[in-house]
């Protein structure tokens, strides 16, 4: 578009209403070719829309009433058949991986539900459990984890050495005692 004459030989003002226009078409499709009534809707001076509108308007096509911008539409048509060809894919990729993981031609799962429709587990529990034993927090046994005060006393080389005996120390250090 910027390659056409006709939009390098337009002024600065006809430049700016084209783009306007563009904007709207895009978001309301088409807009009101009456200058007073596009002037309103664009929220600028009527005349100066009235002056400018033929200027711009080898850009755009009529409907009716109605300014259109035929290149928008197609390129929303060409964006629209790309949705569609993806949303296409997306549902073959479905229905193939659903086939593999159910084992079913139709991608549905195949077979009679096992269980009561109530929620409750039936039957009585057989086998190894599954879970996860829990450990606690605090546990340190086989975990390279340690609580700060395990870390403190490493790393100053106070292990085994309570705490209060280190303050004690220090507390009469500072005193000068």
């Amino acid at each position: 578009m910027m390659a056409r004459i006709d939009y390098r030989t337009m002024s600065l003002a006809a430049r700016g209403l084209l783009y306007s226009l563009r904007l709207e078409c895009w978001v309301n499709r088409r807009l009101p070719a009456d200058p007073a009534k596009l002037a309103r809707m664009l929220g600028i001076d009527a005349a100066e829309v009235a002056a400018l509108l033929p200027d711009v308007m080898g850009f755009f096509g009529t409907e009716g009433t109605s300014i259109v911008c035929p290149e928008l539409d197609d390129y929303r048509a060409h964006l629209e058949d790309r949705d569609m060809r993806k949303l296409e894919g997306a549902k073959k990729g479905a229905k193939t991986t659903n086939a593999r993981r159910w084992g079913s031609p139709s991608g549905e799962p195949s077979g009679e539900p096992t269980g009561s429709a109530s929620g409750e587990p039936s039957g009585e529990p057989s086998g190894e459990p599954t879970a996860s034993r829990r450990v606690s927090r605090r546990s340190t046994v086989g975990s390279s984890v340690q609580n700060s005060q395990d870390q403190n006393n490493q790393i100053h080389g106070h292990e085994g050495e309570s705490h209060s005996t280190w303050i004690n120390d220090y507390e009469a250090a500072s005193r000068g005692t």
